[in-house]
């Protein structure tokens, strides 16, 4: 005979406060439990999606790969199962990693952010790391080491590439609404620069005391704004700092070795060059143990004669030297002593630029003025892009390179 419990007819809510209270500490465990579990099922289904990828079963259904067949069959958005696949390779070779996943001590955010920078060799030092901290500082660390790495550079000449402002005009609410993407760095120089129009601003009137941090940084932007446009500006020639960010990096990563860094370590040489430079030694867990004194990698003396000298940038057209760090492009000695600048493909820049004489032939004016007007079919569709690839700044009117 079979015999069934009966089934409550109170709902877990009707439970008194008192309960509750006592049963705090144990809902506190159960649910660490179930996350333990979970991360444990978690590297059974990673295994399973590794032998399932490995045997190519996702050609059965006539699939191009893995990740589309969990995007079909497990209802994962596309970027999801690529790391899903990613991750489930990663671990056939990391040992520790793998095993300290399978008892749920690990989890899912912590092993897919280990696995983008571990090696054999770093395996045992990164777990330890990993099980004595947050996800988000595990994290942290691991974006560190990927700006130290090869592919870094790619990545941030990518980002830089990305860089636009968006202008969406609500006519109905009679509103604009501006999205910046900037590289960080670069971001954190509007922020400063936002920050100092606030203050630039002065102690409003206890009428303004409603007013959030964003509508000042709002007021911050217009007055900017206005500023630039009256003619006040800064000038091009000043030597000051225009912002201060603190960027952590490994000397060892200045030098080519292994490291961490906070950015693309070719950005920050970029930045070391730009600005003044405050060395600080961090310990371990990243407290100060000791701050030098600020010095700049070249003096203001020096800057300024540069200026009164060059009047700008030595390089044609260029107000700015990103492309000798993340652009590849180089400086180097002609055998007279000179300095010259050189390309990624090798080929020097001429000191005057690219002159349009220099491209077409004498007495073929309309010649000229077809190709300036990129109608010619022998210049690239979109000229000024063209020439912004090159490093080129100046107008197409004074600079034309051959295709």
């Amino acid at each position: 005979m079979t015999t069934t419990a009966p089934v409550s007819d109170h709902h877990p809510s009707d439970h008194h406060p008192s309960d509750r209270h006592l049963a705090i500490d144990a809902l506190d465990q159960a649910i660490v439990t179930l996350a333990a579990r979970i991360n444990a099922s978690t590297y059974e289904l990673l295994v399973l999606i590794r032998e399932f990828d490995e045997r190519a079963g996702w050609l059965k259904w006539g699939l191009e790969s893995c990740s589309q067949w969990l995007h079909w069959r497990c209802d994962l958005s596309r970027s999801a199962a690529r790391e899903k696949v990613r991750i489930a390779h990663a671990l056939k070779s990391l040992p520790e990693i793998a095993m300290a996943f399978s008892e749920g001590r690990l989890s899912y955010s912590k092993v897919r952010a280990l696995t983008r920078v571990v090696t054999p060799q770093n395996e045992d030092e990164l777990l330890r790391f990993a099980l004595s901290t947050t996800a988000a500082r595990v994290e942290e660390r691991c974006h560190q080491m990927r700006n130290t790495q090869p592919g870094a550079l790619e990545i941030a000449n990518q980002v830089y590439a990305r860089r636009e402002v968006r202008a969406f005009r609500n006519m109905e609410r009679g509103v604009m609404t501006l999205t910046v993407e900037l590289p960080m760095a670069e971001g954190a120089l509007i922020c400063q620069a936002l920050d100092k129009a606030v203050e630039a601003q002065g102690e409003k009137g206890p009428e303004f005391e409603a007013e959030s941090w964003g509508a000042q940084q709002a007021d911050g932007l217009l007055s900017m704004a206005r500023s630039y446009l009256s003619g006040g500006a800064e000038g091009a020639s000043s030597t000051a700092d225009a912002y201060q960010v603190v960027v952590h990096v490994d000397g060892a990563a200045l030098q080519g070795e292994e490291g961490r860094s906070d950015l693309a370590v070719e950005s920050v040489k970029r930045l070391c060059c730009d600005g003044s430079v405050v060395p600080m030694v961090d310990g371990a867990r990243g407290e100060p143990l000791s701050v030098g004194r600020k010095q700049r990698t070249v003096p203001a003396a020096m800057k300024r004669a540069l200026w009164s000298r060059d009047r700008g940038c030595s390089f044609p057209g260029c107000t700015h030297h990103r492309l000798v760090h993340e652009g590849g492009y180089e400086i180097r000695k002609d055998t007279s002593g000179g300095w010259y600048f050189r390309r990624p493909d090798g080929r020097a820049i001429p000191r005057c630029g690219y002159q349009t004489d220099d491209m077409v032939d004498d007495g073929i004016d309309d010649v000229a003025d077809a190709i300036l007007r990129g109608a010619s079919a022998e210049a690239p569709e979109d000229l000024p892009g063209y020439f912004e690839s090159l490093g080129v700044r100046e107008a197409p009117a004074e600079y034309l390179l051959a295709s």
